[in-house]
């Protein structure tokens, strides 16, 4: 009886060693399908980031006037437009992203390095960056660079650059001088900093009696100013992100194209 009970008993260890066996190998093809699903996807992502980190050129900004020209290849398309959004991240920086990656439009965002004291803002400008919008420079105060020491001009610089890079995990690609204000001594520092100068063609946001949606987007469609290479200039404000959908359909309906920055040639 001993040797029957044993037996069995030895019986029920092999089918229970087989059967732990059987799962651990039918579970092992599930959990490496699993992995490489991720490793895929992440792989795609990566993928995805360095065919827009390595755009060919397609335009490039005039140095005097600051619209967007065509290169040889491009120059019988169709109208362009580059979409530009100042002091960001504020309070609807994220959104106006939001609906312009709904739209499938481009734009750069220029940082007040100010704003990024705030984790919102942080997570606000994490989340531009992500959604795969561009960074620009626009200064940590906003103060007339003019006005400032070289000391002061280089802190108002550099210090956003650090502070993007820390968030973002690098640096600007950009730089517009609030009011349009360049000195020679900016210029030279940000040529060294890697970035390309910025200023705009038109715009009309901050002018109060264009502060609501249906106002700036009416002025922005039939400016005189909007022509073919077009940089207008937006700012990070209820009204504007109201008005971002309908002045992106607008441009499209008078057949325009909004560009994507990672395609203008910079230093």
């Amino acid at each position: 009886m001993y040797k029957a009970a044993a037996a069995v008993m030895c019986m029920c260890f092999l089918v229970g060693c087989q059967s732990n066996e059987k799962t651990q190998t039918n579970n092992r093809p599930h959990s490496q399908a699993a992995v490489d699903h991720a490793k895929q996807e992440n792989d795609h992502t990566k993928e995805e980031k360095q065919k827009k980190q390595k755009a060919e050129p397609r335009y490039y900004i005039n140095p005097k006037s600051f619209a967007v020209e065509k290169l040889d290849d491009q120059k019988d398309k169709k109208p362009i437009a580059l979409l530009t959004i100042d002091d960001a991240p504020d309070q609807h920086a994220a959104e106006i992203a939001d609906k312009l990656h709904d739209l499938h439009a481009s734009a750069i965002f220029f940082v007040n390095g100010q704003f990024l004291k705030k984790d919102e803002n942080k997570k606000a400008l994490k989340h531009i960056h992500e959604l795969g919008f561009m960074v620009g420079n626009h200064t940590m105060t906003h103060q007339d660079l003019k006005d400032l020491s070289e000391q002061k001009q280089r802190e108002e610089i550099i210090g956003v650059n650090k502070a993007v890079e820390k968030v973002i995990g690098e640096k600007p690609a950009f730089f517009r001088a609030p009011f349009g204000s360049n000195t020679d001594y900016s210029d030279k520092l940000i040529q060294k900093e890697g970035m390309m100068k910025m200023n705009w063609t038109f715009g009309y946001d901050w002018e109060q009696k264009y502060q609501s949606k249906k106002a700036l987007t009416d002025i922005t469609l039939s400016s005189p100013y909007l022509k073919d290479g077009a940089n207008i200039l937006m700012h990070d404000r209820k009204w504007t992100a109201e008005a971002i959908p309908d002045i992106v359909k607008g441009l499209r309906n008078k057949g325009y194209t909004v560009i994507d920055p990672r395609e203008i040639k910079r230093p």
